[in-house]
């Protein structure tokens, strides 16, 4: 497993993935790289933006017939949506058949892919979950000392409450205490589980969902985990500061909850990782950044620590 290389996906080429995913790979030189990506416009992207793309990468090219010339940087665009789209489904199906042993993926745009024709792609993890033949899969956040796992990815906020089924919530903390075993060697780890409301709903008086919802998952998966809570949620991270002794880990209700005060105490170190599915699959957590694409301005931090997680998880 070790010797498989990583595989790398260039995001949307008119943002910020060709130079973060170049200058990132040249970070590892110990590792080779397959990159998938239209070779072309990654090499044009990084060229304008004076970052030179390492000899550590073995080229997947997954190019288009046309549209390649016209496109411009820092702008939503067709093509480049079905650029990304055919690079995750190509190192997708790669990792599947064991040809590379995880997946990075540099952000695209979802804007793009729905351009590109692609309208039922909320994201990286439900395309990758799709085509491992798994309805959903868990996204989770990943930084030094810092976990979070989402129990609702990309739904609307009035739509939280009806998906926290017993379903959904078991496997959220079934993924939840294995990546979290996984990455501290504990048997069974201190995870905290977030309310729903506010107050943690103050004994019913907000909602029941923790009453109904959340208690009765912990009680069920309690060998599993030290499951605290559920946590009022405003001061579950009072204090929390990356790089710290240990692993802090929680479980949010829904993107939000979950992605404020993460990026709040881990934007340029956070790690997106893909829990639940049969390969592995990292990537930075921010977006692809048109307003600074292709002038080698972006920081390449967030995917050097994908690319590191990608390692850790791999191992």
């Amino acid at each position: 497993m070790s010797r498989l290389p990583l595989a790398l996906t260039g995001g949307d080429c008119a943002g910020i993935g060709p130079e973060i995913t170049a200058a990132a790979a040249a970070r590892f030189p110990d590792e080779t790289f397959c990159l998938y990506t239209c070779r072309a416009l990654f090499e044009r992207a990084c060229a304008a933006a004076g970052v030179p793309v390492p000899a550590n990468i073995v080229w997947r090219d997954v190019g288009v017939d046309k549209g390649i010339e016209s496109v411009v940087t820092g702008r939503n665009q067709a093509v480049c949506g079905e650029i990304a789209y055919r690079a995750v489904m190509a190192a997708g199906r790669a990792a599947l058949a064991g040809e590379v042993r995880g997946i990075v993926a540099a952000p695209f745009s979802k804007t793009a892919l729905r351009m590109a024709g692609h309208t039922d792609v909320p994201g990286h993890t439900e395309l990758l979950a799709r085509l491992c033949g798994r309805e959903e899969a868990t996204m989770a956040f990943l930084a030094p000392g810092l976990f979070v796992s989402l129990a609702t990815i990309h739904a609307a906020l009035a739509e939280v409450p009806r998906l926290l089924t017993p379903a959904r919530l078991g496997r959220v903390l079934r993924d939840t205490a294995a990546a979290v075993r996984r990455l501290t060697g504990e048997a069974r780890p201190e995870i905290g589980v977030l309310a729903l409301n506010p107050h943690a709903g103050e004994e019913g008086a907000f909602g029941d969902e923790e009453a109904r919802c959340l208690r009765p998952a912990m009680e069920a998966f309690a060998e599993l985990a030290r499951w605290q809570g559920p946590l009022v949620p405003d001061v579950a991270f009072r204090g929390m500061r990356t790089g710290g002794e240990g692993l802090k880990a929680f479980v949010a209700m829904y993107h939000d909850q979950g992605l404020i005060p993460f990026k709040m105490v881990a934007f340029d170190s956070g790690v997106n990782v893909t829990l639940g599915l049969p390969i592995v699959r990292t990537s930075p957590d921010h977006g692809t950044a048109f307003d600074r694409a292709w002038q080698g301005t972006a920081s390449p931090d967030s995917m050097v620590a994908a690319i590191d997680a990608a390692r850790r998880l791999t191992r």
